[in-house]
């Protein structure tokens, strides 16, 4: 590799390890290298400055959390001290806090959307709440990825809950032609109407494609093409003012809409990743989002936005 190419590796291996939460062993399967390479990489990004560890002063997350809620001005918030990359089991109990305080009971509404942090939520477990309505957040996705799987999430959580899955055999972003008869279909349509009476949402905050590289085979061209993305919700991109960013889907998703979700009266964003301080900023300034469940070092990288 000549120097530029070399550079360009070493930003592209930190990014997927400290970034996107990948381990050495996956960056190693994807850019086909061994493991001891992507060692050797993530190394030397450091030795060159590209990654810059620090200890900060300790900070109580209880703190955090209080200035969290006070800067974003969120209903809800919760802030774990450390989560291990790749390890967000440590939401899960938080997560669990906050639905059981927003008082579910029989037949209420919880939406699932997407995500890894999702993901590790609802494998670590959620707190049984009998009766509990359980629905996908949108439609499906053609990718293998584990956390897109969200019929698969619905079904857990309603098995975590003790409650009822509705499952929707649709996919999120149908050919424009196709939309209606997928609408139209009475099981589709008996879910897309309880979107309606979400009582709470749990969603993760995603990345701009840019800053998420291995995500960019899940978009189309128009998707790609938006700028100023500071970040999405089930697909509704959005700018770190919190402004909706229009794309050429926008009319055939089959997600719920940003009016239902701001008509949620909690809906919790998922995320963990300094890199996605903007991303969650943007997010409750859109009303996408209404509360938070992070980190001591994302809610600490979100705050410092807000102050820069």
């Amino acid at each position: 590799m000549d120097g530029s190419a070399t550079r360009k590796t070493l930003h592209l291996v930190a990014r997927l390890h400290y970034e996107s939460d990948l381990s050495q062993v996956e960056i190693a399967r994807r850019l086909q290298l061994s493991t001891a390479t992507i060692s050797r990489l993530l190394r030397r990004a450091r030795e060159e400055g590209i990654v810059r560890i620090e200890i900060r002063d300790f900070v109580a997350p209880e703190e955090i959390r209080r200035d969290l809620i006070n800067a974003l001005g969120l209903k809800q918030a919760a802030v774990v001290d450390t989560v291990e990359i790749g390890l967000l089991d440590s939401l899960a109990q938080p997560v669990g806090t906050l639905l059981k305080e927003a008082g579910l009971k029989d037949g209420s509404v919880l939406a699932i959307g997407w995500g890894r942090a999702v993901r590790g939520v609802i494998r670590a477990g959620l707190p049984r709440i009998p009766g509990v309505i359980t629905v996908p957040a949108t439609g499906g996705i053609q990718q293998a990825a584990p956390h897109f799987q969200i019929n698969e999430f619905v079904r857990q959580a309603a098995e975590q809950l003790g409650g009822e899955p509705k499952f929707i055999f649709a996919p999120y972003l149908p050919a424009p032609q196709y939309r209606d008869a997928f609408v139209s279909d009475p099981a589709v349509r008996e879910l897309i109407t309880l979107w309606d009476h979400i009582d709470v949402a749990l969603v993760g905050v995603g990345l701009p494609h840019t800053v998420d590289p291995i995500h960019a085979g899940t978009v189309t061209s128009s998707e790609r093409a938006l700028t100023h993305v500071a970040g999405d919700v089930i697909r509704h991109y959005f700018d770190e003012d919190g402004t909706i960013l229009p794309w050429d889907g926008n009319n055939s998703l089959i997600a719920v809409s940003p009016a239902q979700m701001r008509a949620v009266p909690l809906v919790i964003g998922v995320a963990v990743s300094p890199a996605k301080a903007k991303a969650v900023i943007g997010a409750v300034r859109a009303k996408l989002i209404n509360a938070v469940v992070t980190d001591v070092a994302t809610a600490e990288a979100i705050l410092g936005e807000l102050q820069a």
